[in-house]
């Protein structure tokens, strides 16, 4: 099975059954009531899939992070790398820190996280390897995961660069950079689920 970066419409944001996010929700709006912010009632809708639309966001987490740790390690301080790459859910809107919830995992506590606060990371680990503007920007069902299977190699012949020393890495920059841009552009969480 392995783990999955997925976008999240309002049905599912909602739905507390077993594949659904409802208990989330409600526990980030009831700790965002605490903080004295709004609810997070704006999810947009399900769209229907069309390829290239960037409407819905999946792609799976299945190559080795290795390279994507140390870039992180090198470039970002610990407390900002646990932002970047520990969120269990990521909302488009600001928060001052992350939101630790007891829900959606026996194992531990869901991290919630604004998109605001990790995409300037994202950024600065895909200016850092000079990530080529050639990455699929609007994705949708493992467009990242294709475009590195089949086409990142033959750019990095051509094209060599930071970025092209690891493609591994070169993929979690992209994966983390387009999934914060996603939610914020859509307006919808991310989950890694």
């Amino acid at each position: 099975m392995g783990v999955y970066m997925v976008s999240v419409g309002a049905e599912d944001w909602s739905d507390d059954e077993e594949d659904g996010w409802g208990e989330v929700a409600s526990a980030l709006d009831a700790e965002l009531g605490r903080r004295g912010l709004p609810p997070y009632e704006d999810v947009p809708a399900e769209t229907d899939f069309v390829r290239g639309s960037g409407q819905s966001f999946e792609e799976k987490l299945a190559r080795p992070m290795t390279g994507f740790l140390a870039l992180c390690g090198t470039h970002l301080s610990r407390e900002e790398s646990e932002l970047l790459c520990g969120w269990t859910v990521l909302v488009p809107f600001s928060l001052d820190e992350e939101i630790w919830l007891p829900v959606h995992s026996d194992e531990h506590d869901s991290m919630v996280a604004g998109a605001p606060q990790v995409l300037p990371l994202a950024e600065r680990l895909a200016a850092a390897i000079d990530l080529p503007t050639e990455v699929p920007v609007a994705c949708d069902n493992l467009d990242l995961s294709m475009w590195f299977r089949h086409r990142a190699g033959e750019l990095a012949t051509a094209r060599t660069g930071q970025w092209s020393k690891d493609l591994d890495a070169a993929f979690y920059v992209a994966l983390f950079l387009r999934a914060a841009q996603h939610a914020i552009r859509r307006g919808c969480p991310v989950v890694c689920a």
